[in-house]
């Protein structure tokens, strides 16, 4: 097969670093490039297929990599994680992008043994004040070499779909300095928060926000921050109009009943987790908290029936765990609630502590209660 240079681009990034994805897709496209770049569909779904064929059939793959890109990667169905490992068994030309911030040092630890030959592939970083420089360093340096590689062309069937799509980012306004800008801020704002640094996280959160009051993740992260130092009512509002941008995202409705279950506001808390609940059905932790305010009302039927949903979704948490064995205890099923807590206090003898119990979980009060009862009663058990 002869070697020739190839003008087709797929872009893998994560969704809050759309702006500077969208921007290298504009500059792509500008220079003559066959760029795709997904967005709405970015979680797979019925379009996964599709956006792996995309991968398929182009000679270069940029993936985007920011401090916190890669810590979902442990988890076999991420989303970025298959798109990095389908060009890497495609043998594609595989460029990761550097951002501020971003140490493979820091983050291999996120990766799985078989992706860290990516730290080995030839990376180029970008700075928000010398973008223009680096795209074309990428151009001119990174994309423009022969490759010998196998281009599956995309299926007829699909093709509609990949041209109304990268129609559609076609269409978006270009992408202005100031949103890059801000993307640095977000990013270096997460670093800080990942570290316990909550206060220089807000503060970088606010300046991101200055530039760029349109995010959704600006104002979320920010209530995120809020919420670890007791900022509760701040906390409440960040998460409120991080929603109003767009109500169609489930964290912000999650993140807010979370803390009104710390505020002790059950009702309005699992009116929040419905909504969560509403726009995502798949995910353990909104059903696990929800069972955790039902508890604090007493309902523990209901809780009973969150808990095994969240069950259902992640069989390894262990805070879903104890909550469930807490729920049986307390509805009457004692040999099934000790059974299950004696496999927790298997893993970590520490279940066995009820005070670190209280720390470990952050339950409200009558479900740490019913907990106490419960190891109170094990221990009885186990020393008769």
């Amino acid at each position: 097969m002869p070697y020739q240079v190839e003008k087709t681009v797929f872009i893998s990034y994560r969704r809050t670093n759309i702006f500077f994805a969208r921007a290298i897709f504009q500059s792509l496209r500008s220079n003559g490039y066959d760029v795709f770049l997904d967005y709405e569909s970015i979680d797979a779904g019925a379009f996964g297929q599709i956006i792996l064929n995309q991968i398929k059939a182009r000679a270069h793959f940029l993936v985007l990599l920011t401090p916190s890109a890669l810590e979902r990667c442990s988890e076999p169905g991420d989303w970025l994680r298959r798109e990095i490992e389908t060009a890497i068994e495609e043998k594609r030309n595989v460029v990761p992008l550097y951002f501020e911030g971003f140490d493979f040092a820091e983050v291999k630890k996120y990766l799985p043994n078989h992706l860290h030959i990516l730290s080995n592939y030839n990376a180029l970083r970008i700075p928000s004040d010398y973008f223009d420089a680096a795209m074309e360093r990428l151009r001119n340096h990174f994309l423009n070499i022969p490759l010998e590689l196998v281009i599956h062309p995309t299926p007829a069937a699909e093709k509609p779909i990949v041209e109304k799509k990268t129609a559609q980012q076609a269409a978006e306004p270009t992408v202005e300095k100031d949103k890059l800008t801000a993307s640095e801020y977000f990013e270096r704002a997460n670093q800080a928060a990942n570290n316990g640094d909550n206060k220089s996280a807000i503060h970088d959160y606010n300046e991101a926000i200055q530039l760029d009051a349109s995010n959704y993740y600006y104002f979320n992260n920010r209530g995120v921050a809020h919420r670890y130092i007791g900022n509760y009512s701040l906390a409440i509002s960040d998460y409120e109009k991080a929603a109003k941008i767009n109500s169609e995202i489930p964290n912000a409705f999650n993140n807010i009943g979370d803390v009104e279950l710390i505020m002790g506001n059950y009702e309005r808390a699992i009116e929040h987790f419905n909504r969560a609940i509403e726009i995502d059905s798949n995910e353990y932790v909104y059903f696990k908290n929800r069972a955790e305010a039902y508890s604090a009302i007493a309902e523990y039927a209901m809780a009973l029936e969150d808990y095994e949903k969240a069950m259902e979704l992640s069989s390894s948490d262990s805070a879903t765990i104890a909550g469930l064995a807490t729920v049986q205890f307390t509805l009457g099923h004692i040999e099934s609630g000790v059974s299950i807590w004696r496999g927790l206090v298997y893993e970590n003898i520490n279940h066995l502590d009820a005070d670190w119990v209280g720390r470990r979980y952050d339950w409200p009060p009558t479900l740490i209660e019913e907990a106490h009862t419960l190891i109170k009663t094990l221990k009885d058990t186990d020393n008769t």
